[in-house]
């Protein structure tokens, strides 16, 4: 058995972000938490919505702020301002906590006290993994790993990320002008300072296999990545944008024949986002 003077952390550290919009009931907080009642977990939702429809908790474990912003990144950056737990889980409204789920967490917190990030596995509706996850633990992630990062399989060690002072960049993110990508791009300015990233193969949650990004098209995807690898590798992002076009193709999610468009495509999203970056929106 454990020593409890060597755990770092306890499952009452950790606390639950979610983001969701228009809400007035806890109602839909249920399908999410099918072996325990809500009210069993730390959760902090982020209720972005209008005046008129506000959302309440009579669950001192279950704290609300309502806002009436618009964007997933400004909704997460107002989570990660009032978190009280030690280890934070983000979560959209849609997902499914896995039974267990805490313990897997905080045995991986316990082994990597130090990660400022802890990325775990999500299955589909089926049961099977949504997506091709290494093996084995990880103690470093590399950028190809962050890359492929959702944000529903990451959790955040809150001291670490106050310490580090990263946010969301609110110019990525559904309801911002980029609608993907604020999740790889928060984890990489974490590991541009150096933070731990660490995988964890255990299953935490269960969501549906199609994201937004999959219900894109190629143009709208490549004009999306021409800004994200703008904002994550600079004058580089040329070699990065040429990197994937290589296994679009070879997977052929794209055809000979659409090189140049999405090319095109992902040059107006590098431009837009040197707009920005300029003051020119």
């Amino acid at each position: 058995m454990k020593n409890e003077a060597n755990s770092f952390f306890k499952e009452t550290d950790i606390e639950i972000l979610i983001s969701t919009m228009n809400r007035d009931s806890l109602e839909f907080l249920i399908p999410m938490f099918p072996y325990s009642h809500f009210s069993d977990f730390s959760i902090l939702i982020v209720n972005q919505t209008q005046s008129e429809r506000i959302l309440t908790s009579a669950y001192s474990n279950v704290r609300v702020v309502n806002s009436f912003e618009k964007g997933l990144s400004k909704s997460r950056n107002l989570a990660l301002e009032n978190a009280l737990g030690k280890i934070l889980v983000i979560a959209d409204d849609d997902v499914v906590y896995q039974n267990g789920f805490l313990t897997k967490i905080i045995g991986a917190y316990n082994k990597f006290p130090e990660a400022a990030a802890i990325h775990f596995s999500a299955v589909n509706l089926n049961g099977d993994l949504i997506k091709k996850y290494p093996s084995d633990t990880k103690a470093d992630l590399s950028i190809f790993d962050i890359l492929n990062t959702s944000s529903i399989e990451v959790t955040l060690n809150k001291e670490v990320i106050v310490a580090s002072q990263i946010q969301f960049d609110q110019n990525f993110g559904l309801g911002a002008v980029f609608e993907m990508g604020e999740e790889a791009i928060f984890l990489s300015d974490l590991k541009a300072k150096q933070k731990q990233l660490v995988f964890e193969p255990q299953i935490i949650v269960k969501h549906e296999s199609q994201t937004s990004s999959v219900r894109k098209n190629e143009e709208e995807k490549y004009y999306i990545q021409g800004a994200l690898f703008t904002r994550m590798f600079k004058k580089k992002y040329v070699f990065w944008l040429y990197l994937k076009l290589f296994f679009d193709l070879k997977q052929k999610k794209i055809k000979l024949e659409n090189i140049r468009t999405v090319l095109k495509s992902a040059k107006s999203g590098h431009n837009k986002f040197e707009q920005i970056q300029n003051g020119n929106t």
